[in-house]
């Protein structure tokens, strides 16, 4: 019979991870304890301690030119949009942009 696989909240991830930081358990006795393989831990710890520097503030910087690239998205959507619509309504051009041959 096949287990199905368990997920976990980033908040269990991250109090086990921290756990394995500390070192005061060992391995074995906080994957006994959690009910969570080794390597799984593992692959936690490595995880947290890669992303820590992410916490004071190089991600809270990243949002903020996040949120400036979609504005400056949504500008030269709205420049494109007012362009096609002057050209579309220009007598003589087909709806390829291309003069009408008469």
């Amino acid at each position: 019979m096949a287990k199905h696989r368990t997920r976990r909240s980033a908040e269990f991830k991250a109090k086990v991870a921290l756990a394995a930081l500390s070192e005061v358990k060992t391995l074995a006795e906080l994957s006994s304890e959690y009910g969570v393989h080794q390597t799984q831990i593992t692959r936690w710890k490595q995880e947290l301690v890669a992303n820590a520097p992410d916490l004071f503030g190089k991600a809270k910087k990243k949002a903020l030119n996040h949120e400036a690239e979609v504005n400056e998205l949504h500008r030269q959507i709205g420049k494109l949009k007012v362009e096609n619509d002057f050209l579309s309504n220009l007598p003589g051009l087909n709806s390829t942009g291309r003069r009408n041959r008469r």
